[in-house]
């Protein structure tokens, strides 16, 4: 069973092109340059580690399996090529 923490999901997300939207849950919003995508994820706040369930959702929301979105947090999923994909898979046109 896998687990993350929120802080390093965060951190990790910002570092990839997501920017941070503030509300009842943490939104993060991927841009690519100064371009807002329809690509998002959230997480709730007070949450400190997120656990199979909730990571499986995530990647949902951001067009990536549970494999590939862990990868994207541990940074095996480099920015360019989560860029790529989501270009390639049509998530995001120009």
């Amino acid at each position: 069973m896998a687990t993350l923490k929120t802080r390093d999901i965060e951190t990790s997300l910002l570092r990839k092109g997501f920017g941070p939207k503030d509300g009842d849950h943490k939104f993060f919003v991927y841009y690519i340059g100064e371009k807002k995508t329809r690509i998002f994820t959230k997480i709730s706040h007070g949450k400190t580690e997120i656990s199979d369930p909730l990571i499986s959702a995530m990647g949902k929301q951001v067009h990536l399996n549970k494999s590939e979105f862990i990868d994207l947090i541990n940074c095996p999923l480099t920015k360019e090529r989560y860029q790529k994909m989501m270009i390639d898979g049509g998530y995001i046109k120009f």
